[in-house]
């Protein structure tokens, strides 16, 4: 701005819009003070950068309140958290899946968390089977961003909102079938 501007030439643009052509700084500055505005530097990559002869106060005001236009318009995305136990009771899941379609519907993403205590530990695809029953179940409004993974004594995956358009998320692997019970004779 004014006499920061460290270039041989600039190219100047008039309060107006009109363009005064490609001028040094100093004759751009004083063209500027005989208007009572500043010379503000709009795109210094430009070859020559454009200048432009502005009130910056104004310039100033105009860009805080294109800021603040745009972050009242911009959706902030929470993730929720719900945690089943590896034994959740019929009706604890099916109210708990509902928690989780309502807040996929307001546009949150929801980590669907398995804790394990104790000797459960020893006994994972149990939590496996109801993140991927949960997935399944949510298939119509909702995609597994990642595939679940257990981190100590939990285990873990966030669901999101599935686009309107395609679905390009990580499905879960389907798990594999039991094995067949062993034959006595």
């Amino acid at each position: 701005m004014n006499e920061r501007i460290r270039v041989r030439e600039i190219r100047v643009i008039d309060d107006t819009g009109q363009q005064l052509g490609i001028m040094t700084p100093p004759q751009a500055l004083a063209i500027a003070r005989q208007k009572g505005l500043d010379l503000v530097e709009i795109s210094p990559t430009a070859v020559p950068p454009v200048c432009r002869i502005m009130d910056f106060g104004k310039y100033q005001y105009q860009e805080q309140k294109r800021a603040r236009e745009a972050r009242k318009h911009q959706q902030v995305i929470e993730v929720k958290e719900i945690k089943f136990r590896p034994k959740v009771d019929e009706h604890d899941y099916q109210f708990k899946k509902k928690h989780i379609e309502r807040f996929l519907e307001d546009g949150d993403k929801v980590k669907a968390t398995i804790f394990f205590r104790g000797r459960e530990m020893a006994h994972p695809e149990i939590g496996q089977r109801i993140i991927e029953r949960l997935v399944q179940e949510l298939a119509e409004v909702a995609i597994a961003e990642a595939l679940p993974r257990l981190e100590g004594n939990q285990m873990h995956t966030i669901l999101s909102r599935k686009p309107q358009g395609r679905s390009k998320a990580v499905a879960p692997s389907p798990a594999p079938p039991p094995p067949a019970p062993a034959r006595q004779r």
